[in-house]
């Protein structure tokens, strides 16, 4: 399994970031390419070395032209022209994930929704450069897990749009929350609110350089100098041992019946699902006095067994159930969405660090488009199948 280690020595900002890919092995002219898609006038990319202290990194700079005028945009705004731009879903998919999470954060400080957040430092075109950028970067690596170390602290004051600021700015500790910090203490800002978004998007853990072996290094440097080496380091290579996801806690709740009306069945489901429950199933059991019954069986989290009890207890025959605590290892999942003949239908797909493992086309979306088109539903779930495989290939 591919892996990309964001080594955060001191810090990551979005150049730093798009400087460490490229450093690792994505394509600087495809990076131009892809962003040019983005409809977007106004900047250059220039790609060159800088030295962080006594290491070589790859610089990027994004220049903007002085006689354009370069608007404040909203969250809508941005998200319109990446939706347009001819890039991935995937790419799309994370820079749009991104440039919400900058919003949620940007609206918790100010005290406004995200939607109604004005970008001026984030939202500037720098930003969405960075942004839309590392997506590319890593769709050209393949998109490898991305696992990055905890973060050096740093303190001091900025100035910006909204005035006079702490540092870590306060978007910044906002998008960072629940995050490992290791002490470093450097005057200045280290971590930027577009290099914290980017991390919590597609970072899956924050820890060690796991076992893995390196294959690529790339080292993306910073503008300021803080007494040490300004740059971010990226680690690309296969992972060693490659584990499972982590298991998560859940209730598992059942109980026995062998004398409730099967139709009643359907509404304890309807209740138990709406009330959160994560599955509900039955399976045929032989019970004493070689009665034939029915196992139902409830799977939630933790805090919803009690909930979850009651509605069992009131919506069947029961006289008690059991609760016992399990665990459960899940992929990854997201949708995706191709166009067939029926029309447009998703696709699950589940990943296994990062890697797509399993996919199916939704049923219910190939059901309803099979009654519109009067075709079987075999037809429509085929048919989606095979465009996602050509898709992907």
């Amino acid at each position: 399994m591919k892996i990309a280690y964001f080594d955060c020595f001191s810090g990551i900002s979005g150049d730093m970031t798009l400087g460490a890919l490229i450093g690792a092995g994505a394509d600087a002219e495809g990076l131009r390419r892809g962003l040019a898609s983005l409809g977007v006038a106004g900047f250059k990319i220039e790609v060159g070395r800088r030295m962080a202290g006594p290491i070589s990194a790859t610089d990027v700079a994004v220049i903007l032209d002085e006689d354009h005028h370069h608007p404040h945009r909203r969250l809508g705004d941005i998200l319109r022209i990446i939706e347009g731009a001819d890039l991935s879903e995937r790419v799309k998919r994370t820079a749009t994930g991104i440039f919400r999470r900058l919003a949620e954060a940007e609206g918790k400080v100010h005290g406004h929704s995200p939607d109604e957040v004005h970008f001026h430092e984030v939202g500037a075109l720098d930003a969405i450069v960075d942004i839309v950028g590392t997506a590319l970067c890593l769709d050209m690596l393949g998109w490898p897990r991305v696992v990055a170390s905890p973060l050096p602290t740093f303190h001091g004051y900025a100035k910006g749009a909204h005035g006079t600021f702490p540092l870590p700015a306060p978007a910044t500790a906002e998008l960072l929350v629940g995050v490992p910090w290791r002490k470093l203490d450097i005057e200045g800002e280290l971590v930027t609110p577009t290099g914290a978004a980017i991390l919590r998007e597609i970072a899956s853990e924050f820890g060690p350089l796991p076992a893995m072996r390196i294959e690529r290094i790339g080292y993306g440097a910073g503008k300021s100098a803080f007494g040490i080496p300004n740059a971010l380091r990226v680690m690309v290579g296969e992972e060693e041992g490659a584990v499972l996801p982590s298991p998560e806690d859940v209730a598992l709740i059942e109980t026995n019946l062998d004398d409730l009306n099967p139709q009643f069945y359907d509404t304890a489901m309807e209740k138990l699902f709406s009330a959160g429950a994560l599955d509900v199933f039955l399976s045929p059991i032989q019970m004493k006095k070689n009665r034939p019954g029915t196992l139902l069986s409830v799977l939630c989290e933790p805090g919803k067994a009690e909930a979850m009890a009651g509605i069992v207890l009131a919506e069947t025959s029961t006289f008690g159930v059991r609760i016992s605590r399990r665990e459960r290892v899940c992929l990854e999942r997201h949708w995706e969405e191709v166009t067939t003949e029926f029309g447009t239908i998703r696709i699950k797909v589940g990943e296994l660090r990062g890697r797509a493992v399993t996919t199916a086309p939704e049923y219910e979306d190939c059901k309803k488009a099979a009654v519109q088109h009067g075709v079987p539903v075999r037809e429509v779930y085929e048919s989606a199948a095979a465009r996602y495989r050509t898709k992907r290939s």
